[in-house]
């Protein structure tokens, strides 16, 4: 395997226009492949607005919460829980927007890393993901960091998202601790 330096941060003001040209230039193929219809997206603009409220707001009143993965000290995707309850439970989302930065051994150990930030700031209790029944690598990644299959069943995962089988995993700080 390469040598390699990850790590994850907060999401910064810099951060704003990266993230919304991931969502914003992927090709409608590309979106349908992740569950997500390029229809349901909101207005640029908009969406770059909650961004930036993301940064503003303290964490308890945050509507979602974004962290930045990094690989070799560029910025290379994104993981982001919403919804959430603050003190209670949150649904995790998984981004790693440049291709070249995939199938490098590198999510799980983003996952490990971005999983205290979610836990510690948002005083979680309980961190779901319920990634595409078929996306293989997320799957994968979700069972090497420590999270537990729950179950497999057919949702509408989040707001830009069409309806679709998923397998949801759930972590808690007791499962990940071990």
């Amino acid at each position: 395997m390469d040598k390699f330096s990850v790590s994850v941060r907060e999401l910064q003001q810099k951060d704003i226009a990266a993230i919304a040209d991931y969502w914003y230039k992927t090709t409608k193929a590309e979106l349908m492949a992740m569950g997500a219809d390029k229809k349901l997206l909101p207005k640029r603009k908009e969406f770059e607005g909650m961004l930036q409220q993301q940064i503003l707001l303290p964490y308890n009143s945050k509507r979602a919460y974004a962290l930045i993965w990094e690989y070799n000290g560029e910025a290379i995707g994104h993981c982001n829980v919403n919804p959430f309850t603050y003190g209670k439970e949150a649904y995790m989302h998984l981004h790693i927007w440049k291709q070249e930065a995939r199938r490098k051994g590198i999510a799980a150990k983003l996952v490990k890393l971005s999983l205290s930030y979610f836990f510690n700031n948002l005083k979680l209790e309980r961190l779901f993901c319920q990634p595409h029944a078929d996306n293989d690598a997320a799957n994968r990644v979700l069972e090497k960091a420590g999270f537990i299959f729950v179950w497999e069943y057919i949702t509408t995962p989040g707001s830009i998202n069409f309806k679709q089988p998923v397998k949801l995993w759930m972590a808690t700080p007791e499962i990940i601790q071990q």
